[in-house]
């Protein structure tokens, strides 16, 4: 697929932050760590991501706006376009050796998501999409699953940690859904877990007490490749509530019901 000038600019910064990020990955255990908080850990690996990361989209669209998961916001001297970036979703997966992990980065214009990109460079999968353009891994269309049934289906989810929030509503919801598909996986990766449904690896996916950065590239990937995608309440905007939950068309109204008690 050939894509505009902006789509470009993000695929280049993703590819040159996963460069970066493998290196630390294959000597991890010698990776200086600092503690943020119960099972959140960065590392000087994650920080020097975002930075190639905001370098390489603020040298080439220097009037954008800049909100990453590291630094915070950077107000642009155009206030309708925003990069939204998380320069290692995954990091406590990348910490203890595991090949499950993703760079993620949106462009927001006016408010709407027009173009994410989430690379996994541990198995060189790169998942894009631009609004209008369909979705993309690699050289290859992807597609939402076509199934319909919940019992056939395969499902992902983030489960809480530490004193992170949500933990009794995600267990009520497994409680609810387990019972009636063909399984629920927890891999720690949301931005992963999304481009899977979007490539039809998935059915389905949702999680609660999720930011932006989470969120913004896979949402546009999602939609592209025939999924909806809303907050865990109806009509809601997941940018702005916090929570997320898709799934293809097919199957979203009764997957949807297993959250919306």
């Amino acid at each position: 697929m050939q894509g505009s000038a902006n789509l470009n600019i993000m695929i280049k910064a993703a590819r040159k932050a996963g460069r970066s990020l493998v290196k630390d990955f294959r000597e991890v255990e010698n990776l200086l760590v600092s503690r943020k908080g119960a099972g959140d850990f960065v590392t000087r690996a994650d920080m020097a991501s975002e930075k190639i990361i905001r370098d390489e989209l603020l040298e080439a669209r220097p009037t954008y706006g800049f909100l990453g998961e590291e630094t915070g916001e950077v107000a642009g001297q155009d206030p309708t376009r925003r990069w939204i970036v998380d320069p290692l979703d995954g990091t406590t997966n990348f910490l203890h050796g595991l090949p499950h992990w993703a760079v993620s980065i949106a462009l927001e214009h006016k408010g709407q998501i027009v173009a994410g990109v989430i690379y996994d460079p541990a198995k060189d999968e790169l998942f894009f999409a631009e609004k209008g353009a369909g979705a993309w891994m690699n050289e290859s269309r992807i597609r939402v699953a076509p199934r319909s049934r919940v019992a056939d289906s395969l499902y992902a989810t983030g489960i809480p940690f530490g004193t992170s929030p949500g933990l009794p509503e995600t267990l009520r919801d497994l409680a609810e859904l387990m019972p009636a598909c063909a399984g629920v996986r927890r891999f720690g990766a949301l931005s992963l877990d999304i481009a899977y449904v979007a490539a039809g690896r998935y059915d389905g996916c949702w999680e609660r007490s999720v930011k932006p950065w989470d969120i913004a590239a896979g949402i546009v990937i999602a939609k592209e490749a025939g999924a909806i995608v809303e907050g865990i309440y109806p009509d809601t905007n997941p940018l702005e509530s916090n929570d997320i939950l898709l799934a293809g068309d097919e199957q979203f109204e009764q997957f949807s019901k297993f959250f919306r008690r």
